[in-house]
């Protein structure tokens, strides 16, 4: 819960309070001072008679008092906590102190105590082991640097003290502003979701920031993150989020093919995709996609690059490129007319090179003819250095200018850090933010471009839940049976391959008669078919299903056999698997044998609806395969798409599935049919 006294507190007690700014009680006590803060500031230091000018008093002395940020050693921590809430009237804490939930189970029950006591009150808390909390009303923060506070700056919620700082000291210099930072610490009460969430629900059109940034090594809270993501976005709002330790360092036992992919991290990618905040892997990353957020909105993904240096505008093309953005050849009448303007050896193919003596005049007819001329360009990235041998105070303030009038971005590309300093100074001063690196510019770009999760929300899908509980709820846990199966399957109006299981095989030579040859026989029993030799296909015969029939009824875990039409199609599956916290994910992707060998995969978190089913297919490196090519049919991806928003709405009625396979899934221009599925149940 985050209250007004955490926010906007009247008074601040500063206990552990220090005259010397190399002590984090000093240090902070310093910064709001220097924050010019506008309330009552208290010290407590039993040492200390005054400390920066403030008078520290006895406990007994204090009066009530709003918040108190606690820098002392971790065993006094609690008893402090306990005095405040229960005589001071107090309503937040900050704990700068480490020593707790980092250190083992003893700091772990200790913080548990804390949050308990703090609970009882009805008050906040962030931390323990943070570096503070950053607003336009105070600077309860010990690390440096402070940045510039301005209202439309981002908002930064951290899960690490040390790469808050970081982050906000890459910021800086590019001209990045911010409008508040909570470093959480180890959440004991309010982590990166409470914050979110107080985002949300606090959102002022005219007044919040519209620029939101995370950095997170654990999601407690999946669900309470994408409600509130996704509600700020639909406000207006970007978000950006590094999330940490995304490497699966360890093995995970996972007996389906799903939930061998279904990684951990593939979970937090899901989240991210769906609650549409864009993915960062790194500190620099980070800060250029918040500098883009700055930046007016792109709508599409063809960008023009004007430089006066090839060598970054290739580069940069190639970033784009890679990343799925266009660099599109331009050419026409107005290009004629652009070039006629430009000194000889100039080119505005794109990228548009007017060469090292290109002049202010000379960037600002461009941009124009880039913003009112070429209909086909949703953006421009603009390359500007020097060798120093000049001064380009004149560029820039074009570019200023030019950058509050045209209706399409325009992304600032200065990499002459050293030799136009001076000049890079006098742009910020406009309140604009640089990019200095192009490649680093052309991924963040790219990572922005593929955020887009605007999908409708239709239900148009009805399945037969009545049928769907009695088989759950009369299966024990573990793998179903087969007829089950096939009970789940028909009953959420999934197409499947007809089949026939028997242990007869008289039986089953009738049946392959009716269904007629070729057919596919498969063992029932063994959970990996293929890996126990328990699959043989193109069976034309009588005589061939008795052999294969004596040969696989010697494999370990023999229960019968199962017979289906042997169909012809491009091999994909579909699946779930549960992941503890996030809830239900579905995959699709390429199937058949190639599921782990290319992991060609799209996940999403369930509940999906048609529009983020096709986006998945689509987000595929097979989806070629699915459109067709070579001559060669596509498959109906409107069929596949169902599949998917079926399986979802499969699991919303039956949440005791936690793996389910579909493969393969044959694939036709006329249908998708499930060939083969597992359903695993665990109630």
């Amino acid at each position: 819960m985050i209250n007004n006294e955490l926010i906007n507190p009247k008074s601040i007690v500063i206990v552990g309070a220090s005259e010397s700014p190399s002590k984090i009680g000093g240090k902070v006590l310093k910064n709001i001072i220097d924050g010019d803060y506008k309330g009552i500031l208290y010290a407590i230091n039993p040492k200390e008679e005054v400390v920066q000018g403030i008078k520290c008093l006895q406990l007994e002395d204090l009066p009530n008092v709003e918040l108190a940020i606690i820098a002392v050693a971790v065993k006094y921590v609690k008893g402090y906590v306990e005095l405040f809430v229960k005589n001071k009237n107090t309503k937040a804490f900050i704990i700068l102190s480490a020593g707790f939930g980092e250190m083992g189970e003893e700091g772990k029950q200790l913080e548990k105590e804390i949050v308990d006591i703090v609970n009882e009150y009805g008050a906040s808390l962030i931390g323990p082991n943070c570096i503070g909390v950053l607003t336009s009303h105070y600077s309860g923060i010990f690390a440096g640097p402070i940045p510039k506070l301005d209202p439309k700056g981002c908002d930064f919620v951290s899960g690490s003290g040390a790469t808050a700082a970081f982050i906000i000291e890459k910021g800086m210099p590019m001209g990045l502003s911010f409008s508040s930072l909570f470093s959480v610490g180890n959440s004991a009460q309010i982590g990166v979701e409470e914050v979110m969430k107080y985002w949300d629900e606090n959102f002022d059109p005219e007044t919040s920031s519209k620029v939101k940034l995370l950095y997170m090594e654990n999601i407690d809270k999946p669900k309470m993150l994408l409600k509130h993501a996704r509600s700020l976005i639909k406000k207006g709002c970007k978000i950006a989020a590094i999330k940490a330790g995304s490497s699966d360092a360890g093995s995970r036992a996972a007996s389906s093919h799903t939930g061998a992919l279904a990684t951990p991290d593939k979970a937090v990618e899901a989240l991210f995709k769906k609650a549409g905040i864009v993915r960062c892997y790194g500190r620099e990353e980070l800060i250029y996609t918040a500098a883009i957020f700055t930046q007016k909105e792109l709508k599409g993904k063809n960008i023009a690059i004007i430089t006066h240096a090839g060598g970054p505008g290739v580069m940069l093309t190639d970033a784009l490129s890679k990343g799925g953005m266009s660099v599109p050849h331009i050419e026409g009448k107005y290009a004629d007319e652009l070039l006629e303007k430009l000194y000889p050896g100039s080119s505005v193919s794109n990228p548009i090179d007017f060469l090292a003596t290109g002049s202010a005049e000379q960037l600002g007819i461009i941009i124009d003819y880039i913003d009112n001329k070429f209909d086909d360009i949703d953006g421009m990235v603009v390359i500007f250095g020097s060798p120093g041998l000049f001064e380009i105070y004149d560029v820039y303030e074009l570019l200023n200018e030019k950058m509050k009038t045209t209706k399409k971005p325009i992304y600032p590309l200065l990499p002459s850090i050293v030799t136009t300093e001076k000049e890079i100074e006098y742009f910020k001063d406009f309140g604009r933010v640089y990019f200095s690196d192009e490649v680093n510019l052309g991924l963040a770009l790219t990572s922005v471009s593929r955020s887009i999760s605007d999908f409708s929300e239709v239900d148009s899908v009805n399945i037969d839940e009545e049928t769907i509980r009695k088989v759950i709820e009369r299966s024990k846990d573990g793998y179903l049976q087969s007829d089950d199966i096939v009970s789940i399957l028909d009953a959420a109006g999934i197409p499947r391959v007809p089949e026939y299981v028997s242990k007869d095989i008289n039986n089953i030579i009738e049946k392959a008669k009716e269904f007629g040859f070729p057919i596919v026989m498969k063992i029932v029993g063994p959970v990996h078919k293929s890996d126990v030799g328990g699959i043989a296909l193109n069976i034309m015969s009588d005589q061939e299903i008795r052999d294969e029939y004596h040969r696989m009824e010697q494999i370990e875990g023999f229960d019968g056999i199962m017979i289906q039409p042997m169909l012809s199609g491009n091999e994909f599956f579909a699946g779930v698997n549960f992941e503890d916290n996030f809830g239900h994910m579905i995959l699709c992707g390429l199937g058949g044998i190639y599921i782990e060998v290319f992991k060609d995969t799209a996940q999403s978190l369930a509940p999906i609806y048609k529009d983020e089913a096709l986006s998945m297919i689509r987000s595929l490196k097979s989806y070629k395969i699915i459109q067709g090519v070579r001559g060669k049919e596509g498959v109906n991806e409107d069929t596949f798409a169902e599949i998917i928003t079926r399986l979802s709405k499969l699991v919303e009625i039956a949440p005791e599935i936690k793996e389910l396979d579909l493969n393969p899934l044959l694939g036709t221009a006329k249908s998708v049919i499930a060939v083969d599925a597992r359903i695993r149940i665990e109630k």
